[in-house]
């Protein structure tokens, strides 16, 4: 089962990682985007940190819709309100859950996908995070449906978001600042889907030792 305390940390793991990371990420972007990804992302998760004592912690869903409410009020540019509106949905989907079973988690990521398919505009195969991070969750579901552990569970999502966000180097931008670049898009990773394989593999790497 996923409790409270879980769920805090898989948020602290994403602003740790947002905020290391904050150079990688923009220079990925830079490619053909506006290469603000990592600082957008930085500055918002830099805020969740600061307030992350006076969340109200009634349960999971309502964590994490608190932390939406930064995301979406301090992270710039079109990030805000994908991120956000991921961690919204996340936190309906678990709003009234003490604890979480695999598939109520694998559920508030569906529902993380289905906001940010409505919010975007965007579908499989438009080279976005969704690219990386659907595949994941794919496999998530799978390995918990064969009874991995979590951290079994993490460690498979990561390869297969690492192996997705790289193939994404093949697709032709449809969405966001690096569509209005046409074919030059193709031959680099989308900033938003390599930044899903890196949430995710950190995630993996610290989720034995928490």
């Amino acid at each position: 089962m996923t409790t409270q305390e879980d769920v805090e940390f898989v948020v602290h793991s994403i602003a740790d990682t947002a905020l290391e990371q904050e150079e990688y990420f923009c220079q990925l972007d830079s490619v053909v985007g506006d290469g603000d990804f990592g600082y957008s992302l930085a500055r918002g998760f830099e805020r969740v940190l600061e307030e992350w004592g006076d969340y109200d912690r009634t349960d999971p869903g309502v964590f994490l819709q608190k932390v939406a409410k930064t995301i979406m009020s301090r992270v710039g540019g079109t990030s805000g309100p994908i991120w956000g509106t991921a961690f919204l949905r996340a936190g309906s989907a678990l709003k009234g859950h003490g604890e979480a079973s695999a598939s109520d988690v694998v559920a508030a990521l569906r529902s993380c996908v289905d906001g940010i398919k409505a919010r975007g505009q965007a579908e499989l195969g438009e080279k976005t995070l969704l690219d990386a991070l659907v595949p994941a969750i794919d496999t998530l579901e799978a390995e918990m449906a064969g009874g991995a552990t979590t951290s079994d569970g993490l460690a498979a999502m990561a390869v297969t978001a690492r192996q997705t966000a790289e193939a994404t180097a093949g697709l032709q931008a449809r969405r966001g600042r690096a569509s209005y670049t046409g074919e030059r898009s193709i031959g680099s990773v989308d900033a938003g889907a390599m930044g899903v394989a890196v949430f995710i593999e950190k995630l993996a790497e610290a989720w034995p030792h928490r």
